[in-house]
């Protein structure tokens, strides 16, 4: 295989890995910023509990949820299809098929 290649497949992999990483910290500082503080502390006292009400409210039918999955599968199965093809049209002919 070519070095070139392996170097550049070596590259996409840690800058992929690095983009994740950079992600992730990111989006869990934000999270960690948004954190009240802890009641009972002597900046805030302990809240009253709170009498909940469970309340359900629109949702989405079973009919759509099955037709999302559905469809999510038949684009799943055309992508794979596709990629297949690509990767057999990309396979070099052996002297033994001759």
């Amino acid at each position: 295989m070519n070095p070139i290649r392996t170097i550049r497949r070596v590259a996409v992999l840690l800058a992929g890995l690095g983009g994740a990483v950079l992600a992730s910290i990111v989006t869990a500082t934000a999270a960690f910023a948004t954190l009240p503080p802890l009641p009972g502390t002597d900046t805030h006292p302990a809240p009253a509990p709170a009498h909940v009400h469970v309340v359900q409210a629109g949702g989405m039918p079973g009919w759509q949820i099955a037709l999302i999955a559905v469809g999510a599968a038949i684009l799943a199965a055309a992508i794979a299809v596709l990629l297949d093809r690509a990767w057999a049209g990309r396979r070099h002919m052996t002297a033994r098929t001759a």
